[in-house]
């Protein structure tokens, strides 16, 4: 048994996807799958039913997850400590940030931690805000930037970077774009275009909508502001964003308040623990980088 399969079992077991596993650590899904098979035999039982398009833990598998991460936590907690004896901060990081992220201060902080600790190979993931907090509450990501709802996330550090209101974004010709406010419920007589279910934005908004009783449809998702912008300006539908969002395209859309969706939605950096010196020093850089004049 390799540390190295037990690194790829618990990858699959957090991704539920080979092929998302397999790029994940930088491999080919075949090498994945064959190191897995390997671990399989070696243990005299399957780890995951393979049956299904997502990929499931078996009841061995579910026995064995966490002694394999206490196993990797344990190997890496070897060359943590001889760093901190030695002043030279070895080990991975494992970054998590929502799909879409284009917060430059985000890939400063990663850019100078890497300068200043070359020994500590950093990794980034993307993924929606759910799962990212998921993995980070598992122990599958050091730490993530992911939208969330206005509540502190229950066991976790938190650092918030952006904190703000939704707003409908609509062309110039659309009816609500002469108004100033719309109340929910009148909003969601229109077609909506909003973030996947899984993001912050998401969560915020039909969050808003349960406190009123009332059930959105949104004719069209997507993941990025960028194409959600571009759908709304084509008349496709309102686009739901957050106020800094909306302002970026204001050559196109007019961002218009939404009146019964007070509550913020946050960007924020989270974490499980800042014990690891890696996860410590990277999250001095974070705040350094998100705290800076011009951020954002």
């Amino acid at each position: 048994m390799e540390l190295r399969q037990l690194e790829y079992f618990v990858t699959v077991a957090e991704e539920r996807n080979f092929t998302r596993a397999a790029e994940r650590v930088h491999i080919s899904q075949s090498g994945v799958s064959a190191q897995i098979r390997q671990l399989e035999r070696e243990l005299g039982a399957e780890l995951f039913d393979r049956s299904a398009r997502t990929v499931t833990l078996t009841e061995a598998g579910r026995a064995a997850l966490e002694h394999a991460r206490a196993a990797l936590a344990a190997a890496g907690a070897v060359s943590e400590a001889v760093g901190e004896v030695t002043g030279l901060i070895r080990g991975r990081l494992t970054v998590g940030m929502v799909v879409g992220c284009t917060i430059p201060p985000l890939f400063d902080a990663i850019a100078a931690f890497h300068r200043a600790h070359p020994g500590v190979e950093v990794s980034l993931l993307e993924g929606d805000s759910d799962h990212l907090v998921e993995l980070v509450r598992a122990g599958g990501v050091d730490l993530a930037l992911v939208g969330a709802a206005a509540d502190p996330l229950e066991g976790l550090g938190e650092l918030t970077i952006v904190s703000e209101r939704l707003v409908a974004a609509v062309p110039a010709e659309h009816p609500l774009a002469g108004e100033s406010r719309v109340a929910l419920r009148d909003l969601l007589r229109h077609p909506l275009v909003a973030m996947p279910r899984g993001t912050g934005l998401r969560t915020v908004f039909e969050q808003a909508c349960a406190a009123q009783g009332l059930r959105p449809v949104v004719a069209l998702e997507a993941s990025a502001a960028d194409a959600i912008a571009g759908l709304a300006g084509r008349g496709l539908g309102v686009a739901v964003l957050s106020h800094s969002m909306a302002a970026g395209y204001r050559d196109r859309l007019r961002a218009v308040d939404i009146d019964g969706a007070e509550a913020p939605a946050r960007l924020a950096l989270v974490w499980r623990s800042a014990h690891r010196p890696a996860v410590r020093e990277w999250l001095r850089y974070g705040r350094q980088a998100f705290s800076s004049p011009g951020e954002g």
